[in-house]
Protein backbone atom coordinates (compact mmCIF):
# COMPACT_ATOMS: atom_id res chain seq x y z
CA UNK A 1 0.00 0.00 0.00
CA UNK A 2 0.94 3.63 -1.05
CA UNK A 3 0.50 5.10 2.63
CA UNK A 4 2.13 8.66 1.05
CA UNK A 5 0.29 9.56 -1.83
CA UNK A 6 -3.52 8.05 -0.67
CA UNK A 7 -6.43 8.09 1.09
CA UNK A 8 -4.74 6.09 4.25
CA UNK A 9 -5.57 7.12 7.86
CA UNK A 10 -3.46 6.41 10.56
CA UNK A 11 -5.11 6.79 14.01
CA UNK A 12 -3.66 7.05 17.76
CA UNK A 13 -5.25 6.41 21.04
CA UNK A 14 -3.82 9.33 23.43
CA UNK A 15 -3.10 12.19 22.40
CA UNK A 16 -0.17 13.31 24.68
CA UNK A 17 3.64 13.62 24.57
CA UNK A 18 4.36 10.56 22.57
CA UNK A 19 1.78 11.03 20.01
CA UNK A 20 3.33 14.39 19.59
CA UNK A 21 6.48 13.00 18.98
CA UNK A 22 5.30 10.34 16.75
CA UNK A 23 3.13 13.37 14.74
CA UNK A 24 6.51 15.09 13.84
CA UNK A 25 7.68 11.86 11.65
CA UNK A 26 3.91 11.21 9.87
CA UNK A 27 3.83 15.22 9.00
CA UNK A 28 7.75 14.52 7.57
CA UNK A 29 6.52 11.49 5.74
CA UNK A 30 2.73 13.11 4.99
CA UNK A 31 0.63 10.43 6.68
CA UNK A 32 -3.03 11.62 7.45
CA UNK A 33 -3.57 10.92 11.46
CA UNK A 34 -6.41 10.82 13.53
CA UNK A 35 -6.08 11.37 17.44
CA UNK A 36 -8.13 10.09 19.97
CA UNK A 37 -7.27 11.88 23.52
CA UNK A 38 -10.44 12.84 26.43
CA UNK A 39 -8.74 16.08 27.04
CA UNK A 40 -9.11 18.80 24.65
CA UNK A 41 -5.62 20.38 25.66
CA UNK A 42 -3.22 17.34 24.47
CA UNK A 43 -0.46 18.06 22.89
CA UNK A 44 -1.34 16.25 19.86
CA UNK A 45 -3.86 18.53 19.06
CA UNK A 46 -1.88 21.12 17.38
CA UNK A 47 0.12 18.69 14.84
CA UNK A 48 -2.60 15.85 13.42
CA UNK A 49 -5.10 16.20 11.06
CA UNK A 50 -8.20 15.08 12.78
CA UNK A 51 -8.61 15.53 16.65
CA UNK A 52 -11.56 13.89 18.20
CA UNK A 53 -12.45 13.93 21.93
CA UNK A 54 -13.39 10.97 23.61
CA UNK A 55 -12.73 8.67 26.69
CA UNK A 56 -9.76 5.98 26.00
CA UNK A 57 -11.83 3.14 28.57
CA UNK A 58 -15.42 3.39 26.67
CA UNK A 59 -15.88 0.51 24.05
CA UNK A 60 -18.32 2.60 22.05
CA UNK A 61 -15.57 5.90 22.06
CA UNK A 62 -12.79 3.44 20.75
CA UNK A 63 -14.73 1.24 18.28
CA UNK A 64 -16.34 3.97 16.04
CA UNK A 65 -13.01 6.10 16.12
CA UNK A 66 -11.07 2.96 15.22
CA UNK A 67 -13.32 2.71 12.13
CA UNK A 68 -12.41 5.86 10.52
CA UNK A 69 -8.73 4.74 9.87
CA UNK A 70 -6.79 1.94 8.22
CA UNK A 71 -4.05 1.30 10.93
CA UNK A 72 -5.05 1.85 14.81
CA UNK A 73 -2.09 2.23 17.49
CA UNK A 74 -1.62 3.71 20.36
CA UNK A 75 0.41 6.00 23.04
CA UNK A 76 -1.02 4.73 26.11
CA UNK A 77 -1.64 1.45 27.33
CA UNK A 78 -5.02 2.47 28.79
CA UNK A 79 -7.26 2.20 26.14
CA UNK A 80 -11.04 -0.21 25.81
CA UNK A 81 -9.28 -3.74 25.16
CA UNK A 82 -12.74 -5.28 24.00
CA UNK A 83 -13.11 -2.59 21.52
CA UNK A 84 -9.66 -2.85 19.72
CA UNK A 85 -10.96 -7.03 19.91
CA UNK A 86 -13.50 -6.28 18.16
CA UNK A 87 -11.92 -3.72 15.38
CA UNK A 88 -9.03 -6.79 14.51
CA UNK A 89 -11.34 -9.09 14.06
CA UNK A 90 -12.96 -7.19 11.95
CA UNK A 91 -9.87 -6.78 9.63
CA UNK A 92 -8.57 -3.76 10.88
CA UNK A 93 -5.01 -3.39 11.59
CA UNK A 94 -3.93 -2.65 15.24
CA UNK A 95 -0.91 -2.75 16.13
CA UNK A 96 0.66 -3.96 18.61
CA UNK A 97 -2.34 -6.05 18.75
CA UNK A 98 -4.86 -6.69 21.16
CA UNK A 99 -3.53 -10.07 22.54
CA UNK A 100 -0.03 -8.58 23.09
CA UNK A 101 -1.63 -5.13 25.08
CA UNK A 102 -3.80 -7.78 27.19
CA UNK A 103 -0.60 -9.33 28.53
CA UNK A 104 1.21 -6.46 29.62
CA UNK A 105 -2.04 -3.97 30.36
CA UNK A 106 -1.94 -5.96 33.63
CA UNK A 107 1.65 -5.90 35.59
CA UNK A 108 0.01 -9.33 37.63
CA UNK A 109 -0.78 -10.82 34.42
CA UNK A 110 2.68 -9.93 32.15
CA UNK A 111 4.79 -10.51 35.83
CA UNK A 112 2.63 -14.05 34.80
CA UNK A 113 3.75 -14.56 31.57
CA UNK A 114 7.32 -13.82 32.61
CA UNK A 115 7.31 -16.84 34.91
CA UNK A 116 5.31 -19.00 32.32
CA UNK A 117 8.34 -18.56 30.07
CA UNK A 118 10.84 -18.69 31.90
CA UNK A 119 12.68 -15.03 31.53
CA UNK A 120 13.98 -14.21 34.94
CA UNK A 121 12.35 -11.61 36.87
CA UNK A 122 12.03 -10.58 40.60
CA UNK A 123 10.17 -12.94 42.69
CA UNK A 124 6.26 -11.24 43.40
CA UNK A 125 3.19 -12.70 44.91
CA UNK A 126 -0.66 -11.37 43.65
CA UNK A 127 -3.04 -10.12 46.03
CA UNK A 128 -6.71 -8.96 45.03
CA UNK A 129 -6.44 -5.47 47.42
CA UNK A 130 -4.32 -4.35 50.03
CA UNK A 131 -6.13 -5.93 53.01
CA UNK A 132 -5.34 -9.54 51.68
CA UNK A 133 -1.88 -8.16 51.20
CA UNK A 134 -1.59 -6.88 54.83
CA UNK A 135 -2.65 -10.10 56.08
CA UNK A 136 -0.07 -12.10 54.74
CA UNK A 137 2.93 -9.81 55.95
CA UNK A 138 0.95 -10.34 59.37
CA UNK A 139 1.17 -14.02 58.88
CA UNK A 140 4.78 -13.62 57.59
CA UNK A 141 3.85 -15.24 54.08
CA UNK A 142 5.45 -12.02 53.03
CA UNK A 143 8.87 -10.30 54.16
CA UNK A 144 9.61 -6.78 54.44
CA UNK A 145 10.30 -4.50 52.66
CA UNK A 146 9.02 -5.15 49.50
CA UNK A 147 8.18 -3.23 46.25
CA UNK A 148 4.32 -2.66 46.10
CA UNK A 149 3.06 -2.30 42.55
CA UNK A 150 -0.74 -1.39 41.71
CA UNK A 151 -1.51 -3.85 38.79
CA UNK A 152 -3.41 -1.22 36.87
CA UNK A 153 -3.09 2.34 36.10
CA UNK A 154 0.17 3.14 37.29
CA UNK A 155 2.09 5.80 35.25
CA UNK A 156 4.68 7.76 35.79
CA UNK A 157 5.82 6.68 38.97
CA UNK A 158 2.63 6.62 40.29
CA UNK A 159 1.29 3.17 41.36
CA UNK A 160 4.47 1.91 42.68
CA UNK A 161 6.56 2.32 46.32
CA UNK A 162 9.04 0.63 48.45
CA UNK A 163 7.08 -1.04 51.60
CA UNK A 164 9.66 -1.08 54.39
CA UNK A 165 6.73 -1.16 57.49
CA UNK A 166 3.03 -1.63 57.73
CA UNK A 167 2.52 1.76 57.77
CA UNK A 168 3.72 3.14 54.71
CA UNK A 169 0.54 0.76 52.92
CA UNK A 170 -1.87 3.97 54.50
CA UNK A 171 -3.37 5.58 51.42
CA UNK A 172 -2.10 3.33 49.02
CA UNK A 173 -5.47 2.24 46.78
CA UNK A 174 -7.18 -0.29 48.09
CA UNK A 175 -7.40 -2.51 44.49
CA UNK A 176 -4.91 -5.78 42.93
CA UNK A 177 -1.60 -5.44 43.13
CA UNK A 178 1.90 -6.90 43.65
CA UNK A 179 3.84 -7.06 46.61
CA UNK A 180 7.89 -7.88 44.45
CA UNK A 181 11.16 -8.90 46.11
CA UNK A 182 13.30 -5.73 45.83
CA UNK A 183 16.81 -7.17 44.11
CA UNK A 184 19.90 -5.75 45.00
CA UNK A 185 20.93 -3.95 41.23
CA UNK A 186 24.32 -1.71 40.06
CA UNK A 187 21.61 -0.67 37.25
CA UNK A 188 18.40 0.06 35.54
CA UNK A 189 18.45 -0.69 32.01
CA UNK A 190 16.52 -0.42 29.21
CA UNK A 191 16.49 -2.05 26.03
CA UNK A 192 13.77 -1.09 23.11
CA UNK A 193 13.34 -3.72 20.22
CA UNK A 194 11.29 -2.79 17.35
CA UNK A 195 9.45 -5.67 15.32
CA UNK A 196 7.18 -5.48 12.16
CA UNK A 197 4.89 -7.78 10.91
CA UNK A 198 6.71 -9.21 8.01
CA UNK A 199 9.13 -10.04 10.81
CA UNK A 200 11.99 -7.42 10.84
CA UNK A 201 12.85 -6.84 14.09
CA UNK A 202 15.87 -4.41 15.44
CA UNK A 203 17.27 -3.66 19.01
CA UNK A 204 18.38 -0.32 20.00
CA UNK A 205 21.57 0.24 22.38
CA UNK A 206 21.68 -0.43 25.91
CA UNK A 207 20.60 2.71 27.84
CA UNK A 208 21.24 3.23 31.34
CA UNK A 209 18.82 5.10 33.97
CA UNK A 210 19.21 6.97 36.48
CA UNK A 211 15.92 7.43 38.83
CA UNK A 212 14.53 9.91 41.05
CA UNK A 213 14.89 8.66 45.14
CA UNK A 214 11.54 9.64 45.69
CA UNK A 215 9.50 10.05 42.59
CA UNK A 216 10.34 6.61 41.31
CA UNK A 217 10.75 9.02 37.79
CA UNK A 218 13.60 8.40 35.50
CA UNK A 219 15.90 11.74 35.53
CA UNK A 220 18.50 10.44 33.43
CA UNK A 221 18.74 8.23 30.44
CA UNK A 222 22.32 7.58 29.19
CA UNK A 223 23.27 6.11 25.56
CA UNK A 224 25.19 3.93 25.78
CA UNK A 225 25.01 2.47 29.48
CA UNK A 226 28.00 2.83 31.38
CA UNK A 227 28.42 -1.44 31.36
CA UNK A 228 30.57 -3.81 29.77
CA UNK A 229 30.08 -5.21 26.58
CA UNK A 230 29.30 -8.78 27.74
CA UNK A 231 26.48 -7.31 29.93
CA UNK A 232 24.58 -5.22 27.13
CA UNK A 233 24.75 -8.20 24.87
CA UNK A 234 22.89 -10.51 27.49
CA UNK A 235 20.57 -7.53 28.21
CA UNK A 236 20.00 -7.28 23.97
CA UNK A 237 19.72 -10.94 23.73
CA UNK A 238 17.28 -11.17 26.70
CA UNK A 239 15.03 -7.67 25.36
CA UNK A 240 14.93 -9.78 22.26
CA UNK A 241 13.98 -12.86 23.98
CA UNK A 242 10.84 -10.84 25.58
CA UNK A 243 10.42 -9.42 21.85
CA UNK A 244 9.66 -12.67 20.48
CA UNK A 245 7.48 -13.89 23.36
CA UNK A 246 4.83 -10.97 23.47
CA UNK A 247 4.85 -11.30 19.52
CA UNK A 248 4.53 -7.51 19.39
CA UNK A 249 4.44 -5.29 16.48
CA UNK A 250 5.76 -1.56 16.98
CA UNK A 251 8.28 -0.84 19.24
CA UNK A 252 8.89 -3.14 22.55
CA UNK A 253 10.26 -1.04 25.86
CA UNK A 254 12.01 -3.42 28.29
CA UNK A 255 12.96 -2.30 31.81
CA UNK A 256 15.49 -4.55 32.96
CA UNK A 257 18.07 -4.60 36.51
CA UNK A 258 21.53 -5.78 36.35
CA UNK A 259 22.16 -7.32 39.86
CA UNK A 260 25.41 -7.67 41.50
CA UNK A 261 26.55 -10.34 39.90
CA UNK A 262 25.69 -9.00 36.73
CA UNK A 263 22.43 -11.32 36.08
CA UNK A 264 19.70 -9.42 33.97
CA UNK A 265 16.71 -9.57 35.17
CA UNK A 266 13.44 -7.63 33.72
CA UNK A 267 11.43 -5.36 35.35
CA UNK A 268 8.77 -4.57 33.34
CA UNK A 269 7.62 -3.57 29.16
CA UNK A 270 6.19 -0.80 27.46
CA UNK A 271 4.67 -2.01 23.99
CA UNK A 272 4.84 1.67 22.35
CA UNK A 273 7.51 5.21 22.26
CA UNK A 274 9.01 4.81 25.52
CA UNK A 275 10.75 7.77 27.92
CA UNK A 276 13.80 5.26 27.83
CA UNK A 277 14.21 5.63 23.76
CA UNK A 278 13.76 10.04 23.66
CA UNK A 279 17.51 10.60 23.52
CA UNK A 280 17.30 8.87 19.92
CA UNK A 281 15.73 11.74 18.54
CA UNK A 282 18.96 13.48 18.38
CA UNK A 283 21.30 11.00 19.08
CA UNK A 284 20.12 8.01 16.38
CA UNK A 285 20.37 7.95 12.96
CA UNK A 286 16.39 6.68 13.04
CA UNK A 287 14.49 7.88 16.14
CA UNK A 288 12.32 5.54 17.89
CA UNK A 289 9.21 7.19 16.72
CA UNK A 290 10.17 6.73 13.33
CA UNK A 291 10.81 3.48 13.38
CA UNK A 292 7.55 2.74 15.50
CA UNK A 293 5.85 4.22 12.53
CA UNK A 294 7.89 2.08 9.94
CA UNK A 295 7.14 -1.03 12.09
CA UNK A 296 3.32 -0.46 12.44
CA UNK A 297 3.28 -0.09 8.23
CA UNK A 298 5.80 -2.96 7.91
CA UNK A 299 8.25 -0.59 5.74
CA UNK A 300 11.98 -1.11 6.14
CA UNK A 301 13.39 -0.37 9.66
CA UNK A 302 15.67 2.42 10.16
CA UNK A 303 19.30 1.98 11.08
CA UNK A 304 19.10 2.25 15.29
CA UNK A 305 22.69 2.92 16.09
CA UNK A 306 23.38 5.85 17.54
CA UNK A 307 25.40 8.30 15.80
CA UNK A 308 26.87 10.19 19.04
CA UNK A 309 26.60 9.56 22.64
CA UNK A 310 23.28 11.02 24.03
CA UNK A 311 21.62 11.81 27.57
CA UNK A 312 18.11 12.41 27.91
CA UNK A 313 16.89 15.02 31.03
CA UNK A 314 13.48 14.59 32.04
CA UNK A 315 11.90 18.18 32.71
CA UNK A 316 8.80 17.64 35.61
CA UNK A 317 6.96 20.22 37.10
CA UNK A 318 8.90 21.31 40.92
CA UNK A 319 7.74 20.10 43.88
CA UNK A 320 5.50 23.24 45.53
CA UNK A 321 4.14 24.44 42.17
CA UNK A 322 0.84 23.76 40.29
CA UNK A 323 -0.67 25.51 37.57
CA UNK A 324 0.21 27.32 34.75
CA UNK A 325 3.45 26.30 33.73
CA UNK A 326 6.36 28.45 33.24
CA UNK A 327 9.84 27.45 32.21
CA UNK A 328 12.80 29.04 33.94
CA UNK A 329 16.14 29.70 32.16
CA UNK A 330 15.14 27.70 28.85
CA UNK A 331 17.01 30.52 26.76
CA UNK A 332 20.14 29.93 28.83
CA UNK A 333 20.66 26.16 27.87
CA UNK A 334 20.05 27.17 24.11
CA UNK A 335 23.59 28.52 24.36
CA UNK A 336 25.30 25.83 24.88
CA UNK A 337 26.17 23.41 22.24
CA UNK A 338 24.33 19.83 21.76
CA UNK A 339 21.52 20.47 23.92
CA UNK A 340 17.36 20.55 22.28
CA UNK A 341 14.64 21.32 24.54
CA UNK A 342 11.48 19.67 23.65
CA UNK A 343 8.45 21.27 25.64
CA UNK A 344 5.71 18.66 25.89
CA UNK A 345 2.74 21.82 25.25
CA UNK A 346 1.41 20.99 28.50
CA UNK A 347 -0.95 23.78 29.98
CA UNK A 348 -0.87 23.21 33.68
CA UNK A 349 2.17 21.47 35.80
CA UNK A 350 2.36 19.78 39.38
CA UNK A 351 5.11 18.47 41.19
CA UNK A 352 6.82 15.50 39.30
CA UNK A 353 4.27 15.91 36.08
CA UNK A 354 6.87 15.10 32.94
CA UNK A 355 6.85 18.42 31.18
CA UNK A 356 9.50 18.19 28.37
CA UNK A 357 12.81 16.66 28.17
CA UNK A 358 16.19 17.79 27.06
CA UNK A 359 18.59 16.18 25.06
CA UNK A 360 22.62 16.30 25.35
CA UNK A 361 24.55 14.95 22.73
CA UNK A 362 28.19 15.05 23.11
CA UNK A 363 31.47 12.81 21.77
CA UNK A 364 31.99 12.99 25.32
CA UNK A 365 29.79 10.75 27.59
CA UNK A 366 31.24 12.07 30.45
CA UNK A 367 30.84 15.49 29.44
CA UNK A 368 27.55 14.72 28.24
CA UNK A 369 26.47 13.78 31.79
CA UNK A 370 27.89 16.87 33.40
CA UNK A 371 26.16 19.10 30.83
CA UNK A 372 23.18 17.26 31.75
CA UNK A 373 23.17 18.02 35.17
CA UNK A 374 24.15 21.58 34.50
CA UNK A 375 20.77 21.59 32.36
CA UNK A 376 18.79 19.84 35.42
CA UNK A 377 19.96 22.59 37.85
CA UNK A 378 19.44 25.65 35.62
CA UNK A 379 15.90 24.88 33.97
CA UNK A 380 12.88 24.68 36.81
CA UNK A 381 9.28 24.10 35.61
CA UNK A 382 7.33 26.06 37.89
CA UNK A 383 4.02 27.70 37.70
CA UNK A 384 2.86 31.48 37.65
CA UNK A 385 0.67 31.34 40.61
Amino acid sequence: MNYFSSDFKLGILGGGQLGKMLLFDTRKFDIQTYVLDPSDEAPCKIACDQFFKGDLMDYETVYNFGKLVNVLTFEIELVNLDALVKLEDEGLKVYPSPKTLKLIQNKGIQKDYYTKHAIPTANYTRFDDIKSLIVAILESKIQLPFVWKCTEFGYDGNGVKVIREIADLDNLANVECIAEEMIPFKNELAVIVCRSPSGQIKTYPVVEMEFHPEANQVEYVICPARINPEVADKARAIALNVSEKFNHVGLLAVEMFQTEDDEIIVNEVAPRPHNSGHYSIEASYTSQFENHLRAILDLPLGNTDSKVAGIMVNLVGAEGFSGDVVYENIEKILAWNGVTPHIYGKKQTRPFRKMGHVTIVNSDIVEARRIAEDVKNTIRVISNT
